[in-house]
């Protein structure tokens, strides 16, 4: 069964309560002055605006700490040359926390090509340049130069991406843990309320910062193994050189049980022909206490020099990341043991509504009245129904920071959110742009035995094919939806959020309640990509499951009276990707008449599976060794901008490299003027490009966020 976890509602208040509730965070001292106070106990640090929303990090955990009764500023977006900015609200009683904001500062920055971008949806009037690279690292610094006393607490999305050893695309090497190149006392990774809440309150009892290390969900430098521990080696947990010949990662529930001391029984005594897995565990049988045992992974120095070991890492990392299971991982970065913890324990239902209930004023800080934030905007109308994510997409980091168990709000405490914006929200005209989150349809799904789900080791409940114990009942979200439209004073309720459509299509009652009423006329999913290659190292499903919803929505829009379209999603030079699966994807897209106007070119993240495949060659869903099979990476820039040029095969800009690569494929059937032809036997003269026939898609900015419409060329 899953640990148990003090809940967020436990902890004694801090005497602070008695100054109540803030308006507003104070960012000034100003506002300190405002409110009565002569210090902070804690500040915030964060690299974004501050907008009192609940889909900002900053106000969550702002928030969250108030409501424990503690004083909270924040510094928002500062001055990092100097050290100033990070003075002006005084020297906080009891922390820094330091953020990123809610995106990793490399990405925020650049592009997939690495070129610096020209705005920051996060910054007032979109502006650039208000935040530095490698954010946490900068603002730690300024911090312990401020105040060097002060403890500093790193968190946010890139310290949780950065908590080991990692590669870094914009390097193109492996760095060190970030709480090592920081140099702060304490790295939180994950949604990081439990851990905040509990940190907070212990330092707020004059326990020295340096002798916490017994809460879940941080990270943090130990001198040496604590009594009663086992430290193991990560090749114990998985040896290098075992080919693990399944398609679904990991392991079997044979090995599972197996693993932990226990048995595999299948019946089928269903009644319906399919057979039953049960697995029963042992625990008398266990060498050691998974609650005292510790895994070392290679070291910071050898996962740098020796790509297999890097992939192996990764691997290890990626098998300890269910909290009903996750034992310990300890890396040493240059002489130093960084200590990860196993993840936090999810939130119950009634902790998300708590989280969610909190008094955000659901606007950005009045001193950026007249300015717009163009990630507010996306965002004001709507409305965060769960966390986590089971899908795995290797190329994706949810898993990784948000965990694979779904974290629910209860449908009353979604249904008042609606009422606050409509009653509260300035500029709203009847429509919720979104009910969502990660996936907009786990809403409720998870594994049907908390025994099965405490203990399964497995990244995706749906790859390479959905699990038998998944529960993908997709009612309570159908009553939801239906409950939501009926609020008075809603015309629409728009779901904007990735669809998971190989669940949705277990779901008919659900593809039809989506289609007649919460599609607004474009709905986006991501097949990512149709050859079976780089679908296998994302671990996606295949393009059949995207033709069966394909015919699903077409059946219930028709069934409505409506038009409307499906706008597929893909990524281009995905690890595993070669040249011809691209050309395939082009021919794809030509048949079904698409015209892609922006496309996704892969972004190795850090943390992400995928990056470890880009970085290494080798695939971390099997077993690696230094004979095993490597996979193609796509890291030439001129092989990625063609990858990125096919899936564009319309722009005649690109009419040329795509001639001369299928040329040189000996694809030459595939130029002309045929129907089953890539590109015309000469350059389209069309300026916009647009093939007769095909549907072109661009993105428009509308009151509701951005969505894209179709393009449709001026009369002259």
């Amino acid at each position: 069964m899953m640990p148990t976890a003090n809940t967020l509602t436990s902890y004694p208040k801090f005497w602070a309560e008695c100054y109540g509730i803030a308006p507003f965070l104070p960012t000034t001292r100003e506002e300190m002055d405002a409110l009565g106070w002569d210090s902070c106990d804690i500040i915030i640090v964060t690299g974004d605006a501050y907008v009192d929303h609940p889909s900002f990090g900053m106000a969550v955990i702002g928030r969250l700490l108030e409501k424990q009764g503690f004083r909270v500023g924040i510094i928002d977006q500062p001055n990092w040359q100097s050290s100033d900015d990070f003075s002006r609200l005084g020297k906080p009683n009891l922390f820094f926390g330091i953020a990123a904001g809610n995106m990793d500062s490399m990405i925020n920055r650049y592009t997939a090509d690495k070129r610096a971008r020209s705005d920051d949806a996060y910054t007032p009037d979109d502006k650039a340049g208000r935040r530095p690279d490698r954010a946490v690292i900068v603002y730690t610094q300024r911090c312990k130069e401020t105040f060097p006393d002060v403890p500093t607490v790193l968190g946010s999305i890139e310290a949780s991406l950065r908590r080991i050893a990692h590669y870094d695309y914009w390097d193109d090497a492996v760095r060190r843990s970030i709480l090592v190149d920081s140099q702060a006392d304490i790295l939180l990774y994950g949604n990081a309320e439990r851990a905040i809440t509990e940190l907070a309150h212990r330092l707020s009892q004059n326990e020295p910062i340096s002798q916490i290390n017994d809460i879940r969900g941080t990270t943090f430098i130990r001198k040496s193994l604590p009594d009663g521990w086992t430290l193991i080696d990560s090749t114990r947990v998985d040896r290098p050189g075992k080919i693990d010949p399944l398609q679904n990662p990991y392991q079997t529930d044979e090995e599972l049980a197996a693993a932990t001391g226990g048995k595999c029984q299948i019946s089928n005594d269903s009644g319906d022909g399919s057979q039953t897995v049960t697995l029963s565990f042992l625990p008398k049988h266990s060498k050691t206490d998974r609650a005292k045992t510790v895994i070392r992974l290679p070291s910071y120095k050898k996962v740098k020099s020796d790509p297999v070991l890097y992939a192996h890492a990764s691997r290890v990392l990626h098998l300890e990341t269910n909290p009903g299971n996750a034992r310990a991982l300890v890396q040493n970065n240059d002489g130093k043991d960084v200590w990860l913890n196993p993840p936090p324990i999810p939130l119950s239902t009634e902790e998300m509504d708590a989280v969610f209930g909190l008094p955000y004023q659901r606007v950005p800080h009045p001193k950026y009245e007249g300015k717009r934030i163009p990630a507010y905007e996306m965002i004001r109308f709507s409305i965060n129904i769960m966390r986590g994510c089971f899908g795995g997409c290797t190329f994706c980091s949810i898993t990784e920071h948000e965990g694979r168990i779904i974290q629910n709000r209860s449908e009353q405490s979604i249904l008042n959110e609606i009422e606050d914006i409509r009653d509260k929200t300035p500029g709203f005209t009847g429509t919720i742009s979104d009910l969502g989150g990660p996936t907009a349809n786990m809403y409720r799904l998870a594994c049907k035995d908390p025994t099965i789900e405490a203990a399964c080791r497995r990244p995706s409940c749906v790859y390479p094919g959905i699990c038998d114990n998944l529960n993908t009942n997709h009612d309570p979200l159908i009553k939801l939806y239906k409950k939501a439209r009926q609020i008075k004073g809603v015309k629409r309720i728009l779901i904007a959020s990735g669809l998971r459509y190989d669940l949705a299509v277990e779901s008919p009652e659900y593809v039809e309640e989506l289609v007649t009423h919460h599609v607004g006329g474009y709905l986006k999913i991501a097949p990512e990509h149709t050859e079976k290659g780089p679908l296998s190292k994302m671990m996606k499903p295949g393009i059949g499951t995207y033709d069966r919803f394909k015919t699903m929505f077409e059946k219930f829009t028709k069934k409505a009276g409506k038009k409307q379209y499906l706008i597929p999603y893909f990524i281009a030079a995905h690890p595993g990707t070669e040249d011809e699966d691209m050309v395939n994807l082009a021919l794809w897209l030509k048949k079904n008449k698409f015209q892609a106007d922006q496309v996704q070119t892969f972004y190795p993240s850090p943390m992400a599976t995928a990056t470890a495949m880009y970085h290494t060659g080798r695939n971390p869903l099997k077993g690696v060794n230094y004979k095993s099979e490597k996979i193609n990476t796509v890291k030439k820039i001129e092989q990625r901008r063609l990858h990125k040029a096919l899936l564009r095969y319309h722009d005649p800009e690109n009419w040329k490299v795509i001639r001369d690569v299928l040329l040189k494929m000996g694809k030459k059937q595939l130029i002309g003027d045929a129907p089953n032809c890539l590109i015309p036997s000469k350059p389209p003269s069309n300026k916009h490009g647009t093939l007769a026939g095909a549907k072109k898609f661009v993105t428009k900015h509308t009151p509701q966020g951005y969505k894209p419409v179709e393009y449709k060329r001026k009369k002259r």
